[in-house]
């Protein structure tokens, strides 16, 4: 039996997963676990598919996360019923054209050709495919991609209302569509993205973002522009935990943050400058100690000097100190 584990996730949720440990039949079929490759780094990890109760019913996909505490902890629930595994599982929804990126790279020509046009069926089944070819140095089950659950991404009405946002799309007939991945286009949606979590009211609600762009002096008067070229490259480090590097790159090439770049690198070589000459006066001393030290060394010089002479002196036949202190006979 597996331990329980604790998590936060959305009310809409619930309902799904109660209806699977209850077994009933009536639990929707995309309410199952599926690992696919993380959009970023390619690594295995946990989704969960599910569909809202309120209508319009939409379908989501919620990316799940750990959160492990560093020390050994646990859970105490109550009515003395702890759970020996302290860590915290997070679900949080993702954007599906994220999960995208990574399938349709592995259907995509690798010689830099532009590709055919071809059935999104066909494109994830290549996908499936190449991705979950067992690697010989893996010796991690759980690392592994299980071609099912890459096929079933494909059933997701939201996954495949997503492809559109990252594929060029000609349509033969109503009935048969074709898709190229493009990079441009993902690009392009990539940049509707930034400027929608880029705009002021999106800014000001995260702490984050706000903390970051005070840290670096653009919620100062007078520096408008600097902030708005600010906050899109915030927005950009956002998303660049949910793309891959090339991608991340590629996207902030297509933005200009040469103004932004030059304050930046002045505001940090002045506080280095600033650091370093706080450092150098803590370990200069001024006139006036070092005439005190001077004197200091002068008189230990003339004390070690004057202990020498005196070991060196003939004290023979000379009285003793307690002599003079005896009674007078």
């Amino acid at each position: 039996m597996n331990s329980p584990n604790i998590g936060i996730l959305p009310s809409d949720v619930l309902d799904v997963l109660a209806a699977q440990l209850s077994n009933e039949s009536a639990a929707p079929a995309a309410s199952r676990f599926l690992r696919l490759p993380h959009p970023r780094t390619g690594i295995a990890s946990l989704f969960l598919p599910y569909e809202t109760k309120s209508e319009p019913k939409e379908d989501r996909i919620l990316e799940v996360q750990a959160v492990a505490p560093v020390n050994a902890r646990s859970w105490f629930l109550g009515q003395s019923e702890v759970v020996a595994d302290g860590k915290m599982l997070v679900m949080t929804p993702i954007d599906p054209v994220f999960l995208l990126i990574p399938i349709l790279k592995a259907a995509h020509p690798q010689d830099g050709s532009l590709g055919s046009f071809r059935p999104a069926d066909d494109m994830f089944e290549e996908a499936a495919t190449q991705l979950s070819k067992v690697n010989p140095d893996e010796k991690d089950p759980s690392a592994r991609l299980p071609s099912k659950d890459i096929l079933h991404l494909f059933t997701l009405p939201c996954v495949r209302k997503a492809l559109k946002r990252a594929c060029d799309v000609k349509e033969i007939t109503p009935e048969i569509v074709v898709y190229r991945f493009s990079a441009p286009r993902l690009e392009e949606y990539l940049q509707l993205k930034v400027a929608r979590l880029g705009a002021q009211d999106v800014t000001e609600s995260s702490r984050t973002l706000l903390r970051k762009l005070a840290m670096e002096g653009l919620m100062e008067d007078g520096k408008e522009d600097l902030l708005k070229m600010g906050r899109v490259k915030a927005t950009c480090d956002l998303l660049s935990q949910y793309i891959p590097p090339d991608i991340y790159s590629s996207l902030l090439a297509s933005y200009d943050f040469t103004k932004l770049d030059a304050y930046l690198k002045s505001a940090h070589d002045e506080a280095t400058l600033a650091t370093v000459t706080a450092s150098s006066s803590k370990g200069k001393k001024t006139k006036g100690e070092d005439e005190k030290e001077d004197k200091k060394r002068k008189v230990a010089v003339k004390a070690s000097q004057g202990v020498d002479k005196l070991k060196k002196a003939n004290i023979s036949g000379m009285a003793k100190m307690s002599s003079f202190f005896k009674k007078a006979t």
